[in-house]
């Protein structure tokens, strides 16, 4: 699903040019659950950006779902990730002033969706992040692990090949980033490929391949064999979605 080669990302530091990346190597295969884990500096969430087409690499390359994604234009990396890839944030990057609901269809919307359709698919992903009750919600009114669930409903409306979460539960206390972790697991379950980074040790059980960066460079290349965790996926409930009353 994923592979990249000779993976280079530098930045001018004033006269001086600072090495993030010093040469990545790496493939995802489909249906895994990879853990990009290390120190803080150790170019984690750097090397998450480039594979997930929020920047561009110094140099290398990078091949998803084989396309040679380094050589898109603005354009096409745009529309790339929109129908492609799916991101959870740390701080979740849901707007304040919108509903749940109205967060997850907009880049449905962007795609170039109707409103109905848009509005189906998002109340599809919230009710299976089990927030049907909470669609017409602002964030203010939402815990802050409702809202990092919110965020990933975004994420997975439009069934992305591959999710990506940088630091999903850095800003969440240890119970409600378990059950986030949970939420990831059961996904993970259903056939979605992810890749996440994290320095927290407790979740290296959740991933069936976890990388393991030091100074810019993948120093270990684990694949666990764990595969999916949990035994019996939930089932979504069947039941209607409450009635949507407000325009987008």
């Amino acid at each position: 699903m994923i592979i990249a080669k000779n993976l280079k990302k530098s930045f001018d530091s004033g006269d001086t040019k600072v090495d993030i990346l010093k040469g990545i190597d790496l493939h995802v295969e489909p249906r895994e659950f990879a853990l990009i884990m290390g120190r803080s500096g150790a170019g984690k969430s750097t090397l998450l950006y480039q594979l997930g087409l929020l920047d561009h690499p110094t140099s290398g390359q990078i091949t998803i779902d084989g396309v040679d994604v380094v050589t898109l234009s603005s354009r096409e990396r745009t529309e790339f990730r929109l129908s492609e890839l799916g991101f959870v944030f740390q701080d979740y990057a849901i707007l304040p002033e919108l509903t749940a609901l109205e967060n997850v269809m907009i880049p449905l919307l962007m795609k170039g969706l109707s409103q109905s359709e848009a509005r189906r698919l998002s109340a599809d992903a919230l009710e299976k992040m089990e927030l049907a009750h909470r669609m017409d919600n602002l964030p203010a009114q939402m815990s802050g692990g409702e809202q990092q669930r919110v965020s990933i409903a975004r994420a997975i409306a439009h069934k992305p090949k591959i999710l990506f979460a940088d630091e999903p539960t850095a800003n969440l206390d240890s119970e409600t980033g378990k059950k986030i972790l949970d939420t990831f697991s059961q996904l993970h379950c259903e056939g979605q490929t992810i890749v996440m980074v994290t320095h927290e040790k407790e979740y290296v059980d959740y991933g069936d391949r976890i990388l393991r960066l030091s100074d810019g460079l993948i120093i270990a290349d684990e694949k666990t064999k764990r595969g999916c965790m949990i035994k019996k996926p939930t089932t979504p409930s069947a039941k209607p979605h409450p009635r949507i009353k407000k325009d987008f």
